[in-house]
């Protein structure tokens, strides 16, 4: 829910937007410019002030409260119980993970075997679990933030790890737009840090390339998906030809691919 601060935030800009001071406010609804400043000023007005100033404003309500809720932090993680569901029932899996990029009712019953009616079932379960808000035309607003990640080792990295991994990587990523790397580092803790930041600013990049995008038809846009992992690891095959005296390496060395550098 937004806050009232947001909320009254929100109401300032689209009366600046409209060009309405609040000067035309009081007088418009006939309160003192005083009054007015003063209310806005203590950032808390009740629904029927905020719904008298926007009639009064030329201003629609619903707007100003959707523009709220868009502007109040959401999590970056669910909750490791409500991940557990989710991997529970794959067709509830299938439509969250369909509106975390964003896809309209329409376009997952034109692209998937549900009805309409199990999708919207889906999108009411999701709407109860707090990962959106569904809307009485069935449209949605997500309830988590741009930069969402799920638990670290938690049930959906887990089912991650053993059905999406393989089927990810069975490609040959030879298409345009598309890239596998590998990249074999020797860094210091500090390094690895900064480049898992640099990641989760890519992961933001990425959220907002697609809230871009979603301005443009659905037929130009197409599902791309960001499968980065980064970690201290060797490759077990490299491991069994260590030499005798390098056979049990320090333990923040255990894990990195490649052969080191002695």
């Amino acid at each position: 829910m937004s806050s009232p601060e947001t909320v009254v935030h929100v109401l300032r800009a689209r009366l600046r937007a409209a060009r309405v001071t609040y000067a035309d406010l009081a007088q418009r609804i006939g309160m003192s410019e005083s009054s007015i400043k003063r209310m806005f000023g203590q950032q808390d007005m009740s629904l029927s002030r905020l719904a008298h100033i926007c009639k009064a404003a030329g201003l629609s309500m619903e707007d100003v409260l959707r523009d709220a809720a868009d502007q109040t932090p959401h999590p970056d993680v669910l909750p490791l119980e409500l991940e557990s569901l989710l991997v529970a029932e794959p067709r509830l899996l299938l439509v969250a993970i369909c509106c975390l990029g964003q896809w309209s009712l329409a376009q997952i019953v034109e692209t998937y075997a549900l009805t309409e009616a199990e999708c919207v079932g889906c999108l009411a379960q999701l709407d109860r679990l707090g990962v959106i808000v569904l809307r009485p035309d069935n449209s949605y607003r997500l309830q988590v933030s741009l930069a969402f990640h799920w638990q670290p080792d938690g049930p959906a990295q887990r089912y991650l790890r053993q059905h999406v991994v393989p089927d990810y990587f069975s490609g040959d990523f030879g298409n345009d737009g598309e890239a596998v790397l590998c990249v074999p580092t020797r860094l210091t803790q500090s390094s690895a840090i900064e480049v898992v930041q640099k990641i989760r600013q890519l992961a933001a990049e990425l959220a907002r390339m697609q809230q871009r995008d979603l301005r443009q038809s659905a037929a130009t846009r197409d599902g791309y998906t960001l499968l980065v992992g980064f970690r201290c690891w060797e490759f077990q095959a490299f491991t069994a030809l260590r030499r005798p005296a390098m056979a049990a390496p320090l333990p923040l060395r255990r894990h990195q691919i490649g052969p080191r550098n002695r």
